[in-house]
């Protein structure tokens, strides 16, 4: 079986230990991403989210060929611990309706012989903030100094610039964050 990674942040440019059988491809599906997730070392994140607008995401082909040890090799990479980790782990297979969030998935992996596909299916969340603004991510990001400001301005700066989203402009104009 066929399993494709599909990656738009730090997976792409630092996959770890994650086992990938190719490097990654820019030609994955569309998908609604945005920067809307802090995450524990600070950083404000890219996550599905479905008001945001879609963008072409990128892909990579996993090396285990069943699903079960690809979600946990991606549960790993990600260092998901919560008991109920299935969640924030998003699985498509052939047969399967396409994802809502994902709706051209079927027909994107038909066209490229994938049989499956994983991602990460963490949602938007800013402290208490279930789906921040740009504003409140701005708010938030400005004031950061020290390791907590390098982390966070050289995620959204190694962001694949293909992940062109209406919260990166904004950043990059409030913060002078350009592209790496």
């Amino acid at each position: 079986m066929d399993i494709a990674c599909l990656g738009w942040g730090s997976l792409v440019w630092d996959p770890r230990d994650l086992p990938l059988r190719s490097e990654w491809f820019p030609v994955g599906p569309l998908a609604p991403i945005e920067f809307k997730r802090k995450s524990s070392d600070g950083s404000i994140t890219l996550v599905i989210d479905t008001s945001a607008a879609q963008v072409r995401v990128l892909w990579a082909l996993m090396l285990p060929s069943t699903i079960q040890p690809a979600k946990e090799a991606l549960r790993r990479r990600e260092r998901l611990t919560s008991k109920n980790w299935e969640k924030d782990v998003g699985v498509w297979q052939t047969g399967d309706e396409g994802p809502g969030e994902i709706p051209d998935l079927p027909t994107w992996t038909k066209a490229h012989s994938v049989d499956a596909v994983i991602w990460t299916a963490l949602g938007p969340k800013l402290d208490e903030i279930a789906s921040p603004s740009v504003g409140q991510i701005i708010e938030y990001l400005t004031p950061l100094t020290g390791q907590r400001r390098y982390v966070a301005e050289r995620y959204i700066r190694r962001a694949p610039r293909q992940i062109d989203t209406q919260y990166r402009r904004k950043i990059e104009e409030a913060l002078g964050w350009s592209p790496m």
